[in-house]
């Protein structure tokens, strides 16, 4: 059996799951652990059955998405405020994914090294989304 294709979420798909994690709700104790405003790793110990994926910022077809960071006023790409702009790495190759007990979105992709697989997530934060074009 093969999952169902993950839906395309749009900018205002985001938006509208963004608030959330925005500081309305409290961290519940299913997913505090994840609650990062930058990119972290995934902790070995956390039970990845406690997120549901929700969706996807990967275009369909596009298997070589770009490398290129979208970024402004200073920041990289460990900055907790470093912009959430879906048409660039490392959000080209994210999944939405939200906590099984209270729905707090968050980001995630693989980053994938010489001899390393590092799973990263980040709280989905409307506060830095932007709809910058590739």
């Amino acid at each position: 059996m093969t999952d169902a294709p993950l839906p395309l979420l749009s900018h205002d798909d985001l938006q509208a799951l963004a608030p959330a994690a925005a500081g309305a709700v409290p961290a519940c104790a299913t997913c505090a652990a994840l609650v990062c405003p930058g990119w972290e790793s995934v902790p070995s110990s956390f039970d990845r059955t406690a997120l549901r994926r929700v969706g996807t910022l990967r275009p369909p077809g596009d298997d070589e998405p770009t490398l290129q960071e979208h970024h402004l006023a200073g920041t990289h790409g460990w900055s907790v405020d470093a912009p959430i702009a879906p048409a660039f790495f490392p959000y080209n190759r994210c999944e939405v994914w939200a906590c099984v007990a209270c729905a707090r979105p968050f980001l995630r992709y693989t980053e994938y090294g010489g001899y390393y697989e590092d799973e990263r997530i980040r709280a989905l934060d409307g506060r830095w989304l932007t709809d910058a074009p590739a």
